[in-house]
């Protein structure tokens, strides 16, 4: 039997991704095979189809390689020696590569439990992007209600997560987007910034002269060193972006430590999930299940773009690359799309 799946078969646009087969084979021991219900489209998979990949990795994948950051599925079959799952059981897995595939392959210790009633198309977009902010949120910033936070990039995956997330909190937010996209944005009750024809240090400077407490910053670059003249006494920069080579992550290293020195009590941290999850997988359980419940709660609302087919991915690569979206891009098996 075979199954399709989703391959960079060159470096470069969308267009180098294409639909190969497969043999589907059998699940070894302590390993399921999940038939992919969902997969989120992200940031990760442009730029790791492009070959920019993240400076923590040590190598890049050898083309052809699939791209997927990570899926959402019902587990097909389960190999020898699996003990805590079974077939037909709703799973998600945090993969990094290899979403876009009508199955994978996963060992039965790295998936996540997911609760049955969760719509897979919603649920996917939790296991990275509103990962991320909901980590940044509580585990790095700490942030309460109250507090005044800037994000940069809002009205990205991550961003709007930042956005539904804090809103939850009863942060005071102001985000960086372009013009286009405040009025969709406005649901979250942030204060929106038009990056392009505003200088969001003056506009905020005027609007909070203690200054902020957290700004959550995935882009980098000078955002660094203004983002960290905003902060009030004790504030924080979060930075989340995984710099794409290795004097890219030496430049943010090398500012984090010069900043962190100044005599302010302004802080920077680094924040990146697939490195940490290597070493911290406890964490990543626990905030999943709570992102899980608020969403069967109903008390956050992932803003969804587009969904397209499963092998579709090279559609929703485009779109997400020409910077029209807003929110979260999913791939999505064609029950979903036909119930």
């Amino acid at each position: 039997m075979k199954y399709k799946r989703i391959a960079v078969v060159k470096r470069g646009p969308p267009e180098n991704l294409q639909i190969i087969e497969s043999d589907l084979r059998d699940p070894v021991a302590r390993e399921v095979r999940i038939k992919v219900l969902a997969c989120c489209v992200c940031l990760p998979d442009v730029q790791v189809r492009y070959g920019l990949t993240p400076a923590i990795w040590r190598d890049q994948p050898k083309v052809p390689f699939t791209p997927g950051y990570a899926i959402v599925g019902s587990i097909d079959a389960v190999g020898m020696g699996v003990t805590h799952t079974s077939n037909g059981a709703k799973v998600a897995a945090y993969l990094i590569l290899g979403g876009y595939a009508e199955y994978v392959f996963v060992p039965e210790d790295k998936i996540i439990p997911i609760p049955e009633s969760l719509d897979p198309i919603q649920a996917v977009t939790l296991l990275l992007n509103y990962l991320v902010a909901y980590q940044a949120l509580h585990r790095s910033a700490r942030a309460k209600a109250g507090d005044k936070v800037l994000i940069i990039g809002a009205s990205g995956g991550c961003g709007t997560a930042f956005l539904d997330l804090g809103r939850l909190v009863g942060l005071k937010m102001y985000g960086l987007a372009s013009k286009s996209k405040h009025a969709t944005l406005a649901e979250f009750g942030a204060t929106l910034i038009d990056y392009r024809t505003e200088d969001f240090v003056e506009v905020i400077r005027r609007a909070e002269l203690a200054g902020l407490h957290v700004v959550f910053d995935g882009v980098g670059g000078d955002y660094i060193d203004k983002s960290f003249a905003l902060l009030r006494r004790g504030g924080v920069l979060v930075e989340y972006g995984n710099p794409l080579s290795m004097r890219g992550l030496l430049r943010v290293l090398g500012r984090t430590l010069v900043l962190d020195l100044l005599p302010n009590g302004k802080r920077i941290k680094l924040y990146g999930a697939s490195g940490f999850m290597l070493f911290h997988r406890k964490p990543f359980l626990q905030d999943w299940a709570i992102l899980f419940r608020l969403l069967q709660e109903g008390k956050i609302r992932p803003p969804i773009s587009g969904v397209f087919p499963l092998l579709e991915a090279a559609r929703a690569n485009a779109l997400l690359e020409s910077g029209q979206v807003i929110g979260n891009l999913v791939l999505a098996a064609p029950e979903l799309l036909n119930s």
